[in-house]
């Protein structure tokens, strides 16, 4: 506890405001069994972008395939290139379930009484840590698959070919591992222009819903409480020169703007009313003050991925702080 040292300074005593050490938390005994559970699914995290980041398309093959509808050769080209390219999407849909039920379980340790939300995440910084690692993952997916349009294409060109059975001596045997339910949910999942971050939304929803005991403050606070510590380590030098790497900045961005995001989903209200529990005006400030490269993605998050920004409630000035 020694760590979590309070920095009361002016605008913050409204705000829960400690240092959450993503660099270093490590599980305490009663936290090993969810962080066990939780690591299995982030372990396999930077695998999945990199595939990612190496996703190559059959944009050329499949053009060919088109404009030359009787070269059988050309069609099996195409289907040979499209096949691997499906599989490894649904490796990435895959992982994407099973990142729901980390998320799920991390929520169910962090919101359950009689602990407070701020509690939780002081307490058990390891868990609070993995909330932010998978935030932090989500965020990085979906900016690199909003860069690959080649993602819908194939998997467009994929559903299309099967579905007209034209390819009756290929490898067919792709069904045995992408059949018709699955393509049906794979394409919903890319259909998304941010398919990561609505697996999160639809998960933190459905977590509030089922857990009809468990007041739904238990955690929208623990979204607000988690923007609210990251923006003041954010902005307050004695928190933010204690991290040793320049990434934790930014990774302490993404994940403020990922629990923002997060909450405007989830609570009724949203994230931006006067009423709301973040300082919206105060976080959207944090960012501008980065340089621009770092931060369009993440303003661009803001602005187009979240539910209530242009609602009547919303005051202007936040508005055109976003604009």
């Amino acid at each position: 506890m020694g760590n979590l040292l309070k920095v009361l300074t002016r605008e913050i005593e409204n705000y829960p405001h400690f240092f959450l050490d993503f660099e270093n938390a490590q599980p305490t005994e009663g936290e090993c069994k969810v962080w066990n559970q939780v690591n299995s699914v982030l372990q396999d995290s930077e695998s999945i972008l990199t595939g990612l980041q190496g996703y190559k398309g059959a944009g050329l093959e499949i053009r060919d395939a088109i404009q030359n509808p009787s070269d059988m050769s050309l069609q099996e080209r195409a289907w040979n290139s499209v096949c691997p390219l499906v599989i490894k999407l649904k490796t990435f849909y895959s992982f994407s379930l099973r990142l729901e039920e980390a998320l799920k379980s991390l929520l169910k340790s962090l919101t359950c009484p009689p602990l407070t939300p701020t509690q939780h995440l002081e307490r058990e910084q390891a868990l609070a840590k993995q909330f932010a690692e998978i935030l932090h993952f989500t965020l990085r997916f979906d900016e690199l698959k909003m860069r690959i349009p080649a993602i819908q294409n194939d998997f467009s060109y994929y559903r299309r070919t099967i579905s007209r059975n034209r390819i009756n001596n290929m490898n067919l045997d792709i069904e045995n591992e992408v059949n018709n339910e699955m393509a049906n949910r794979m394409s919903l999942f890319y259909a998304e222009a941010t398919p990561m971050l609505k697996t999160l939304s639809t998960a933190t929803t459905n977590f509030v819903s089922e857990n009809k005991t468990l007041p739904l403050e238990n955690t929208t606070d623990c979204l607000s409480t988690m923007a609210s510590v990251c923006k003041v380590m954010l902005e307050t030098p004695e928190y933010s020169s204690r991290f040793s790497s320049k990434d934790t900045l930014l990774f302490c961005m993404r994940v403020m703007v990922g629990v923002i995001i997060l909450y405007d989903h989830v609570h009724p209200n949203g994230a931006f009313t006067k009423s709301s529990k973040i300082d919206m005006k105060g976080c959207i400030k944090v960012l501008k003050d980065q340089p621009v490269d770092n931060v369009e993605g993440l303003l661009n998050a803001l602005k187009f991925t979240t539910k209530h920004l242009h609602d009547e409630s919303t005051p202007k000035n936040i508005q055109s702080m976003l604009q």
